[in-house]
């Protein structure tokens, strides 16, 4: 280890000093918090603890170098870094222990995420950007591993972007493109698809992302030889090296303890990063995990007492430590006096979290006890409660749980009896309940006047003489209107540059607009998905491409754990407004059938599920969804490119409503619920019932999620009395979904006459060709003789059986 690190300016020997000591502090706060918080997950007051113990230096090194506007994209080892930065304090890291839900206590998630996941405030209390300059940024951790590679890719290439892009007005998101995205990855989980994914994108987009990889050698018990071949993921990324004849990756390693040399090596990342936007991969070895991997096992099971002696001797702040003493920096008296301190410190730091957690609680315990006597002093069943309000009296550490619980119970005990205190207990449970509840349910989708359920509809207008067109140049025209109204716009995807997609829905719009804002990619969905969330959560509006709905399985991930949860995970403190497109629905062939859609709703809860019926709606809805602040996907009708539609005067500017269903036939025996390209064929079927005497109405769903929030389904089946919904997924699906929310959502069971039904596809994907598609989704006549079973079942006489 070198005596003194370089530094960019000459500064006195009490300044480097001072410099040392306080990187010191900081590394020796963050292991007792470490130490102390695993301990009180042992005890039981947090539920479970993953920390960053071990990893302490090199993220000295790293704050360092990490300045304002830059965003981290990181795991859950990255405590001591997010207190460098002045992003965590003692008492914010134990109240993200102990699952605090006030967002002013555990600022990182309000108790929704386990500790040792961080992240920054980008939005305001009312949902509106802060300036991201004038702060340092932490994209909201989640915890599936490399998850958080792909938005870091995105995060990135915000920068490129906003350096290489002319006429974005960028005041509170980008200094021209001189933010550097850090990442961070534990050695084992570079064995991932997504690691491996995010640092081929990288090096083909040359932005400027600089990866930490933290490698003790073991992922979780495993060690790095059943991991990684060569047991180094340097040595096999040797390829992706930079020269001077490719592109490529500057790739350094160095020594987790080695203060000094760790200093120089990520100033070096940071420079080559910022101004040269070439990504730079920082293989970080000889690190240590003090605690193991995390409070639910020791790593003396599995480590060798080798292994254990040499962390011991090699812990990187132990190496600190002798290195500030043999320089003459301090003395080793010294700095057990300021260990000392520093213990202390975080006790008190505990504790105080501890009292803030409690205290809001034990006063709602108190009040609950309060109003709970009451009740048993004049109710019959006076003992019964005793019993309730005893046991809640002996939680000395309550949580809201117990409150709830108690006075819920106790009210069962007074169903038969009337008095004030019951009504009194009653509205104190239902005010808590509306009181409580959001704090660990609000958020899931926008609280701002950006909702997307704020937007209007704006119908689109039409010449006398409007000709008709394919419906892809509707889409083309419209994102032509969009790009020009929205310079922060950009599209990516598959085959979506050169030659304008598969569908020519962006027809000569790369030539119009540049590279950047119309772009092809490689065949990568995951990472497609994750610039488009990391661009989003930088202010830019981008539109993710992915070909076709069924391979949106490959993103299904990073949509479900990564954007669907964003707003929510951080109560509502960071956002990213992506929009998915993709096209699906009557495709043939096993792999080409897009028919998952039934999985895709119950798994990207958090974002909006829009299936247009015409290409006309889909770009209203893309108008919708960029004067909105939410992210959304939307499945194009892909048998729909070539059907004629009348080209709209107001291109860019007619929106379609979110959650708003449309009636496109009415009628007065059944209701008929459909979506997408089956809608045509239920509107055919519907045609050819009227000659048989069955008057049907049609209704287009539009928006799966959200789904009819103005009840319009019930009121027509309170019409008709019968109802069947249609779709081409699998049995149980979207169709099962759908029938879910209209009869115990919107009650429409009471309004029934006959059977509620579904028809969806058979259970298998459906075969190649034509016939395939007949045979394995509904068609034309299943949906015909279908409605006439039901008018059957009504009515023998008048519909006699079919067949």
């Amino acid at each position: 280890m070198q005596t003194t690190p370089k530094t960019t300016k000459d500064i006195s020997f009490e300044e480097f000093q001072s410099e040392i000591l306080s990187d010191y502090k900081i590394a020796m706060t963050s292991r007792e918090c470490s130490l102390l918080g695993r301990r009180e997950v042992l005890t039981g007051k947090a539920k479970f603890g993953i920390f960053g113990d071990g990893k302490e230096v090199p993220q000295l090194a790293w704050a360092k170098v990490f300045q304002n506007g830059d965003f981290r994209s990181g795991y859950y080892r990255d405590q001591t870094f997010m207190m460098a930065i002045g992003q965590l304090s003692i008492q914010q890291f134990f109240a993200g222990l102990y699952g605090d839900a006030d967002i002013n206590h555990d600022p990182m998630s309000a108790g929704r995420q386990m500790g040792g996941h961080f992240g920054t405030h980008s939005l305001d209390d009312k949902g509106e950007w802060k300036n991201l300059l004038q702060q340092k940024n932490s994209s909201a951790d989640i915890s599936p591993t490399a998850g958080q590679m792909p938005r870091l890719l995105g995060l990135a290439q915000a920068s490129k972007i906003y350096r290489n892009v002319k006429g974005i007005h960028s005041p509170k998101f980008s200094n021209k493109g001189n933010e550097v995205a850090w990442g961070t990855i534990g050695n084992a989980s570079t064995s991932e698809g997504l690691f491996f994914e995010t640092i081929n994108a990288a090096g083909v987009l040359q932005v400027p992302m600089v990866i930490s990889v933290w490698d003790d050698e073991y992922g979780i018990s495993v060690h790095a030889k059943h991991q990684t071949t060569k047991e180094s993921i340097s040595e096999i990324l040797k390829g992706f090296q930079r020269d001077n004849d490719n592109k490529g990756y500057e790739i350094l390693k160095v020594k987790g303890w080695d203060y000094v040399e760790l200093i120089e090596t990520y100033q070096r990342a940071s420079k080559i990063a910022r101004e040269e936007h070439v990504p730079v991969l920082i293989h970080v070895v000889e690190l240590t995990q003090p605690q193991g991997h995390s409070t639910s096992g020791s790593h003396e099971r599995y480590k060798s007492r080798e292994r254990l002696e040499w962390e011991g001797d090699n812990d990187c702040i132990r190496k600190m430590r002798e290195w500030i003493i043999a320089n003459s920096i301090s003395t080793e008296l010294e700095l057990d006096t300021l260990d000392k301190n520093i213990k202390k410190k975080v006790r008190e730091g505990k504790k105080a979290a501890w009292e803030s957690y409690q205290n809001p609680i034990k006063e709602e315990q108190l009040q609950a006890i309060q109003l709970l006597t009451k009740l048993a002093n004049v109710s019959t069943n006076k003992v019964f409660i005793e019993r309730v309000i005893t046991e809640l009296s002996n939680v000395s550490e309550p949580i809201r749980k117990d409150i709830a619980s108690a006075v819920r119970k106790s009210l069962r005990y007074v169903i038969s009896e009337n008095s004030a205190e019951k009504e009194n207990t009653k509205e104190w449970i239902d005010a808590y309940m509306v009181r409580i509840q959001p704090k660990y349910s609000s958020h899931l989708f926008s609280q701002s006047k950006k909702s997307a359920l704020h937007i209007k509809e704006v119908l689109p207008t039409y010449d006398s003489a409007a000709e008709d067109v394919d419906g892809r140049l509707v889409l083309r025209d419209n994102f032509d209107a969009i790009f020009n109204k929205h310079p922060d716009a950009l599209i990516f995807g598959e085959d979506a540059g050169t030659i304008g997609d598969v569908n020519q829905g962006l027809e000569g719009l790369q030539e119009k607009y540049g590279e950047l804002r119309v772009s092809d990619v490689g065949i990568r969905e995951a990472t497609i998905l994750g610039q488009g969330i990391g661009m989003a959560m930088r202010g830019l509006r981008p539109i993710a491409e992915i070909q076709y709905l069924d391979y949106i399985l490959y993103a299904l991930q990073i949509m479900s754990d990564d954007l669907a949860t964003l707003h929510y995970r951080t109560q509502g403190k960071q956002k990213a407004p992506l929009i998915v497109r993709t096209r699906g629905h009557r495709l043939e062939g096993i792999w080409h059938s897009g028919s998952q859609l039934g999985g895709v709703l119950n798994l990207i809860r958090g974002i909006h599920v829009l299936v247009p019926r015409n290409m006309t709606k889909a770009a209203g809805f893309y108008n919708t969804l960029l004067e909105s602040d939410e992210p959304a996907l939307i499945v194009e009708c892909l048998n729909g490119y070539r059907l004629k539609e009348k080209l709209p005067l107001n291109l860019g500017e007619f929106k379609t409503p979110i959650g708003v269903v449309e009636t496109l036939k009415t009628g007065k025996d059944i209701t008929l619920v459909s979506y997408g390209s089956t809608l045509r064929l239920v509107q055919e079927a519907a045609k050819e019932l009227l000659q048989v005497g069955i008057d049907a109405e049609v209704i287009d769903v539009q928006s799966l999620l959200p789904f009819d929030l103005n009840h319009d389904i019930v009121k027509s089946v309170a019409k008709t009395n019968r109802m069947m919904v249609i779709d081409e997924d699998v049995p149980g699906g979207a169709s099962a979904y759908l029938l879910n929310a209209i009869l115990n959502e919107q009650n429409a069971y009471q309004y029934l006459d006959s059977q509620p039904k579904t028809l969806a596809a058979r259970p298998h994907r459906p075969a190649y060709g034509t016939d395939g598609d007949y045979f394995s989704k509904p068609s034309t006549e299943d949906i015909f003789e279908s409605v006439y079973t039901v008018m059957h079942e009504v009515d023998p006489d008048a519909y006699p059986k079919l067949r």
